[in-house]
């Protein structure tokens, strides 16, 4: 996302609904896309996306121009998604406990060469979004978002471990999930080829 002109970012503070309406426009993708890392319904992705946009608009006087816009405006949309969580917390089934020690199987060079060629974006994001929702969250707030795991047991309400447990639950699922893509890509093309 583009950093948003001086003047609408001046005329938002001013309570210009046209500009508060262009600052909306400039910004609905790029929360939307973030939002549907973490649900997979319509409805409540745009509720998320207008409930942060609000806490955008609310805070403007907080931001600094120094700072990338987009940064501000994920930050806000990630804590608007984890104050979702909480709120709701109760109504999720959301803790899933297994044992995974052993390691995680790495796909060979060239199954990877083949999943490039078979995976688009879209792809991937089926895959994080079949994922147990906890699971899914913590994959998200530690590969994409970026945030530690004990920024993310502070925010989930969870221990470090049981994030680390996620995320590796994560990664299992994921990995085996790419792995049944492959195959099924290799199969078709075998039978195009015969």
């Amino acid at each position: 996302m583009q950093q948003p002109s001086p003047e609408i970012l001046k005329g938002c503070k001013a309570n210009d609904r046209r500009a508060q309406h262009s600052l909306y426009r400039h910004c609905f993708s790029f929360l939307v896309a973030i939002g549907k890392r973490y649900r997979n319904n319509e409805q409540e992705v745009n509720a998320l996306v207008n409930s942060s946009f609000l806490k955008i608009l609310d805070n403007l006087s907080k931001y600094q121009s120094h700072i990338p816009f987009s940064s501000w405006s994920r930050k806000i949309m990630v804590n608007t998604v984890i104050d979702d969580y909480r709120k709701n917390k109760r109504r999720n089934n959301l803790v899933e406990m297994k044992d995974f020690s052993e390691p995680i199987s790495l796909i060979s060079e060239h199954d990877w060469n083949t999943a490039d060629l078979a995976l688009d974006a879209e792809h991937l994001l089926g895959f994080v979004r079949k994922l147990p929702p906890m699971a899914q969250k913590v994959f998200n707030l530690f590969a994409i978002d970026g945030f530690s795991h004990k920024e993310i047991g502070e925010m989930l309400s969870i221990s470090d471990g049981t994030s680390k447990w996620h995320l590796n639950d994560a990664r299992k699922r994921l990995t085996t999930m790419i792995k049944n893509n492959i195959t099924h890509v290799k199969n078709k093309s075998h039978e195009k080829q015969a």
